[in-house]
This record gives structure tokens, C-alpha cells and sequence, in this order.
């Protein structure tokens, strides 16, 4: 991206800026170059991520590959990293990294976060760790970070739970363990998942209108722990009957959602109707999660067991 002096506005530039810094790059780093996409990153979309996911899993396998990072833009950068932490079958470093300023502003960071990225794709203590998010000196996992600031360069942080390393001048430190999952094999992505989130008298106008429409899943931003205004239940119960999965995470940024409050539409009466609870996912990345388990399987109870432990 590039930033027009007299304009202020931000424009995909012809091609990538970091091309011409990688025959400078310092250290035994030997980088072979693919231009996947050229795309501003509110243009992904989850047949993009599958594009990604075979590339590195074939590359991986045909060649003598040590690591993978990938640039890519901020706004849907956290959904990308959290597809391929879910599908890539890969265990070698994927780093994912981006920049919050354009390449010919002051202070841009992508230079220095892509050169932090292939520190981090080089270091060996970051294989069998899923795909990792770098920005700003900070190491997240894909599961828990997110974009939390509109312009800031220290937007990506992972709510609750904090970086799980981070990036020195003399190399990689690592102060977090991660809980292993297992990976996915998804061969195309052929289902609509959409999103709706909770508000104070919200009705089931916006159910009601999923009912006519050719949607596979639905993941729901609760209030709270994860209760639901009471005029959202009989189209609720309308899709839960017809086979649609219903995920249900928190509009709060900390905690989880949990069958605590028994009250009309409260979690233990959603829950019992067949709504599906995750453990910490945010909305974005519950309805990645929803695409993948769907080319997978129909089973309410597998899809449930797949949100466990995220």
C-alpha cells in the first residue's frame, strides 16, 4: 500500500514493496518469492484461504522448506492466519505479518515486522506451534489474536491471554506453551456461514429473514456470558430444527460463553435448545472454524465437539 502525498489516500501499489529489500536481507536466510495475491485484504475471502493452504502444504512438500511467512493486509489478517492454523497440515513455522502504515509513510512498520517474521519463520523452537501472528515485536498464536485498534501499529493483541512470545534483537523468545489441535482437511469451501450480533430489544426480524435464504450456518454475538433477548427464540428454535447449526460466542472481548443464566433466552435455555457454545473464539474466527467443520460433516454433535477447545 501507498499513501498519496496530496490526497492522504491509502492505494495497492503495482507490486509488493518488500521485493526490493529481500536481496539485503542479512543472516542464512535463503527466501524463495511467490506473489499468491495482490488483493487489499478486505477482498479475501475463504476460497483465497484454501488457495493459501494448498500452496504451502504442496511447496512444503516438493521442496526443501524451512518456514513460510506471509503478507498480507490487516483487516482480515487474524481469519486468514486462524483458516490456515486450522487446515494447513504443515508442521514447519508459518508466520503471518502485516503492516499498520503504508510503505512510503513515516514510520512505516512493514519492513521491520517482515524482517521480524522471517526471524521467526528461521527460528526452530516456532515449528509445531500452528500459524503464528507477528506485528510489532509480539508473537501471538492464530486462535486467540485479533485486530483491536483501527491505525495503531500495536493493533494485533490476543485479549486474555497475551502474546506467546516475542521478537529481540538477538533472536526469538518463546514464554508460552500452546494446547495442541488437531488440523482439517478441506478440499473446497462451498457453505455460507453468517454472522448476526445480539443488541439490547433485539426481535428475530433478522432470523426470520435467514429462514427464506440458502444459509448452512449462523454464528450469533451474544450478550454476556451468552444469553439472548427473549423475541430471538422461535426463529431460533425454527433453524436449530431444520439441521442449521447455531455457534454462539460473546460480544465481550475476555471470557467465555457458558450455560449459567436460566432465564428466557438465557445460555442454559439456548443450550439446551441445541445451540452450540465455542470456548473463547471471537465471531470472525467461529464462523471460519463453522466453514471448515461444514465440508467436514452435518453432526451437531461433532461440530460441537469441534468448538471444545479452540
Amino acid at each position: 500500500m501507498e499513501e498519496d502525498k496530496e490526497t492522504g489516500v491509502v492505494q495497492p501499489g503495482e507490486k509488493n514493496p518488500l521485493l526490493k529489500f529481500i536481496p539485503n536481507l542479512e543472516g542464512d536466510v535463503d527466501l524463495i518469492v511467490e506473489d499468491v495475491f495482490h488483493l487489499p485484504s478486505p477482498h479475501m475471502t475463504p476460497s483465497e484461504m484454501l488457495q493459501l493452504q494448498v500452496i504451502i502444504d504442496e511447496r512444503v512438500k516438493q521442496d526443501d522448506i524451512h518456514g513460510v511467512v506471509i503478507t498480507h493486509g490487516t483487516d482480515t489478517l487474524e481469519e486468514t492466519a486462524y483458516f490456515l492454523d486450522l487446515t494447513v497440515q504443515a508442521t514447519i513455522p508459518i508466520v503471518v505479518t502485516g503492516a499498520m502504515r503504508s510503505s512510503n509513510e513515516l514510520g512505516a512498520d512493514g519492513l521491520y515486522n517482515f524482517l521480524s517474521a522471517v526471524k521467526v519463520a528461521s527460528s526452530n523452537e516456532a515449528a509445531e506451534k500452528g500459524v503464528l501472528v507477528v506485528l510489532n515485536d509480539e508473537i501471538h498464536c492464530a486462535t486467540n489474536v485479533t485486530k483491536t485498534h483501527t491505525s495503531n501499529v500495536a493493533t494485533f493483541q490476543s485479549p486474555q491471554y497475551g502474546p506467546i512470545g516475542m521478537v529481540t534483537k538477538r533472536g526469538v523468545v518463546f514464554h508460552h506453551a500452546l494446547v495442541h489441535h488437531e488440523t482439517c482437511t478441506v478440499r473446497q469451501i462451498s457453505k455460507n456461514v453468517v454472522v448476526l450480533k445480539a443488541y439490547a430489544g433485539m426481535d428475530d426480524t433478522l432470523l426470520s429473514a435467514i429462514e427464506t435464504l440458502p444459509v448452512d450456518g449462523i454464528v450469533i454475538e451474544a450478550l454476556g456470558q451468552g444469553n439472548l433477548p427473549p423475541r430471538t427464540l422461535p426463529s431460533l428454535e425454527r433453524l436449530i430444527g431444520k439441521g442449521i447449526p447455531v455457534v454462539l460466542v460473546s460480544r465481550c472481548f475476555n471470557g467465555i460463553v457458558q450455560d449459567v443464566y436460566s432465564y428466557e433466552g438465557g445460555g442454559k435455555q439456548l443450550k439446551d435448545m441445541g445451540v452450540i457454545f465455542t470456548y473463547g473464539l471471537n465471531a470472525q474466527k467461529a464462523r471460519i472454524k463453522l466453514l471448515v467443520a461444514l465440508e467436514n460433516t452435518n453432526s451437531h454433535e461433532a461440530i460441537q465437539n469441534m468448538y471444545m477447545h479452540d
